[in-house]
Formats: C-alpha cells, structure tokens, sequence
C-alpha cells in the first residue's frame, strides 16, 4: 500500500482495480505525428518594398499645408503607417507616371499596361503566400491576358512604343503560340457538314433578298404608275 501511495500516478488505477494500459509505439507515433506543425513563413520580396517610409500617401502628396504640419502628422500621413492598398497606389502612380504620354494622358494603352503590372505584381505575391486562393489565381490570369491582348496591340501598331513600355516597367512579352489542331477523320466529316450547312443557309438568305428587292421594285413601278395616272387626270387628257 505504502509502494501504491509513493507512485501517485499509477496508484488510484491500480485501487480501482484497473490497469493503466501501455502506451504502444504505434499510438506514440500517432500523437508525434497529430501535433500542431508551425511552418516557418517565408519572408517573400515585394515589388514595394522601394518606395521610402517617409514619402506621403497619394492624397495628400500634392496639398501645400503639408509644409507646414507637425513631424508626428507627416510620420501618420506617410507610407510608415500607411496599409498595402495605399502603398499599391503609389505605386501604380510612379509605374504610370514612366509611360505616359503627357501629364493629362491617362486612358492610353501604354498607362492601361502600367496598372494591370501593378495589380499582377500584388497578385503574384498573394499567391506565393497562399497558393490555394483560386479567386485571386483567376483575377490574375484574367489581368494578364489582358495585358497581353494590350501589348500585343502595341507591338503591331508601333513598336518602338512596345518595347520602351516593356523596358520601363520590366516586362517580359512572349508571344502567343500559333494554334493547332490535329486533324482527325471527324473534324473533316464536321466541317465539311458545317460548310455545306453555311451554303445552303447563304442560300436561302440570297433568295430571300431576291424576293424583297423584286418586291420592292414592283412597289416602287406601281406607286411611279399611279403618280402619272394622277397627273394625266388632272391635266384632262385622256388615258
């Protein structure tokens, strides 16, 4: 009783007249392997990480009071304490401001580039520290084939400007890649069925425009006769 009671933990099981039953290896493997696993965030670099902590937010960068405010007012007011969607306009502001065309432009497809860059460089990040949001990963995919159908654009209509919007805002342009399809036994059959259903529709739609012409003109000799009837009438001379 006495060697009972100098072992508490296993003392009131065995007065119980229960057993404490053994811990297994496969059990103690379970519980290693059930445990909360802290995984170390990586520190990921982002694209506004240049901007200065002392440079002011975008609203109130330009307002002449702001020279003669209080340090404690422009440390509040600047991108120290200033949250990412802030930091993100300031940012769209300095990728715009390096290729538009003058102070006013600010719908040309060159500024349309600079903001969608921005946005795709925010949702890259987003996604590097949470790879599963398939919201965000279709908003950016959505971004950048608009940006591709804008540079695209800019590449067939003026080069020179395509390719100073991509040095400036370091991008790197890949062409799409020429579609092609396999020609299957099927395919041909298909489209040689859809072919034959578009000619006989142009067909039809001919005929039908035939008979509306034919039908406008018979109108238009009718009303032309009528009009001469009413002219010999009242002009008295016989019909």
């Amino acid at each position: 009783m006495l060697a009972l009671l100098a072992r508490p933990g296993r003392a009131w099981p065995a007065l119980l007249g229960r057993a404490q039953p053994a811990c297994s290896p496969v059990l103690q493997a379970a519980r290693g392997y059930a445990r909360p696993v802290i995984k170390k965030r990586k520190d990921i670099p982002s694209h506004l990480d240049d901007l200065p902590p002392t440079m002011l937010k975008k609203d109130y960068a330009n307002l002449p009071v702001m020279n003669s405010v209080d340090d404690v007012v422009k440390r509040l007011l600047s991108l120290e304490m200033a949250s990412q969607k802030e930091k993100l306009k300031v940012k769209t502001q300095q990728l715009v401001e390096k290729v538009r065309r003058s102070p006013s432009d600010n719908g040309s497809f060159e500024v349309q580039v600079a903001i969608l860059t921005a946005k795709i460089r925010t949702l890259e990040e987003h996604l590097q520290r949470h790879p599963k949001d398939k919201k965000n990963r279709r908003l950016m995919l959505m971004d950048l084939d608009r940006r591709r159908k804008m540079l695209g654009y800019l590449r067939r209509v003026n080069y020179s400007t395509f390719e100073n919007t991509c040095r400036l805002l370091d991008i790197q342009y890949s062409p799409p890649q020429p579609y092609a399809r396999r020609v299957t036994k099927r395919w041909l059959v298909k489209k040689a069925l859809c072919i034959k259903v578009f000619q006989e529709k142009q067909k039809l739609k001919a005929a039908e425009k035939l008979k509306q012409r034919q039908a406008r003109a018979r109108a238009a000799r009718e009303q032309q006769e009528k009009q001469v009837q009413e002219k010999e009438a009242q002009e008295g001379t016989p019909v």
